[in-house]
């Protein structure tokens, strides 16, 4: 069968149909795993949606979860869209959450929220920000890699965790965490407790929204975001184009840094009131799921972080079915586990659309046939296709 020219072409598989493909692939081979515990996979899905939406509350603790996961998701992806890999979200977020939790404690109490809570936001980015800009000046002026450089990174931010906290805020009672943050120098508020059942929700979501709307418009309205991408892209010819490749390489991940660091302070002053010495935020890595199933772009990694935030916080309630609860976790790894194979899941989805574009080109040739129209398919227009090719199939075949 020939193929059509112009704007007949076979439709071409979107980044949301993959990602969406991934997760029911998940969601499949989690229900696999429980069948094969002999349980119900429905139940199982029936607790987890309980657990994580059932009321205000868990609704509230829902988005709260997921408050860090968007804002580490949009850091990754960001880095993603330039070309490079930021594996040191974790350490990033350690240090964003130690500067707000030190600035919490310091700060006088009677400040405005109104002057405080701007203090401490810019604070964290900027100890996030600083913190992945040393893998970016590392990359850009002696090509260390961005991957070697960010695991490093994490661990010394996490010793440095380790020593501020028993030398500035080490809870006396406990010797292994930090004093609990006055709940007025924490990112929540009434209004969000009552309105959620004093659930965790707090200022940090409002944050990662801002964030996300800021993340787009740097990439698509942006000559800063255009420099970026073409760094990504090909940084060779970037620099050929004239474009400050290692300048680039800083600010993506200055950038990516912040965003981490903003992370750190919605989930130990927002989410959590406390840091714990020994602790690496497993967010840091989960952010790379999120990054990789939301397609990199700011509203899929919105929607990937909160699906994500749904298993977490449902898990819990599987007990009750005497499902493990790390059944949740397997589906997590295992949608991860498609996402990452999206070049298979995309010319799965093109094989299929071509042949059911060769089956419409067939009819609506069929159609034109016995019309006596002499056109070719490609000086049809997509409405006439359309047409052509639903009245092509109602012919009987032999007049085909």
């Amino acid at each position: 069968m020939r193929k059509s020219a112009g704007t007949l072409e076979a439709r071409k598989a979107s980044p949301l149909l993959v990602s969406l493909s991934a997760v029911f692939l998940g969601i499949i081979a989690g229900s696999i795993f429980i069948i094969f515990i002999g349980k119900n996979p429905f139940d199982g899905f029936e607790k987890i949606l309980f657990g994580a939406l059932s009321s205000r509350r868990r609704i509230g603790n829902t988005l709260g979860m997921s408050t860090q996961l968007i804002l580490i998701g949009l850091s990754v992806a960001f880095a993603f869209k330039t070309g490079l890999f930021n594996i040191g979200a974790s350490g990033q977020m350690l240090v964003g959450g130690i500067t707000g939790s030190i600035l919490a404690y310091y700060l006088p109490m009677d400040m405005p929220r109104v002057v405080y809570l701007p203090i401490i936001i810019i604070a964290a980015a900027a100890a996030g920000g600083f913190w992945g800009f040393i893998s970016g000046l590392l990359k850009a002026k002696f090509n260390v890699h961005e991957v070697v450089s960010t695991i490093m990174l994490n661990w010394i931010a996490y010793w440095m965790v380790y020593d501020f906290i028993p030398r500035f805020i080490i809870d006396p009672t406990i010797s292994v965490k930090s004093k609990p943050i006055p709940l007025e120098h924490t990112l929540r508020a009434e209004w969000l407790r009552n309105i959620t059942g004093f659930s965790t929700l707090n200022y940090g979501f409002f944050i990662a929204i801002a964030m996300a709307v800021i993340v787009w418009f740097i990439l698509k309205k942006t000559t800063l975001g255009f420099s970026l991408k073409s760094v990504g892209s090909n940084r060779f010819c970037a620099e050929y184009a004239g474009i400050n490749v290692s300048g680039s390489i800083m600010v993506s991940m200055a950038i990516a840094g912040a965003l981490s660091g903003l992370a750190g302070l919605t989930y130990y002053c927002g989410y959590s009131e406390i840091m714990e010495m020994g602790k690496m935020p497993n967010e840091g890595f989960d952010g790379i799921a999120v990054a990789l199933l939301g397609n990199c772009s700011p509203l899929g990694v919105f929607f990937s972080a909160i699906f994500f935030g749904i298993l977490k916080m449902g898990r819990g309630s599987l007990a009750a079915t005497g499902i493990p609860t790390e059944i949740a976790d397997t589906i997590i790894a295992t949608v991860i586990y498609f996402t990452a194979t999206n070049v298979l899941l995309s010319a799965f989805w093109n094989e299929r659309f071509r042949q059911s574009f060769e089956k419409k080109e067939e009819a609506a040739s069929a159609a034109m046939k016995a019309n006596g129209d002499a056109r070719s398919i490609s000086e049809l227009s997509r409405k006439e296709f359309e047409s052509l090719s639903k009245a092509g199939r109602h012919l009987p075949k032999e007049g085909r």
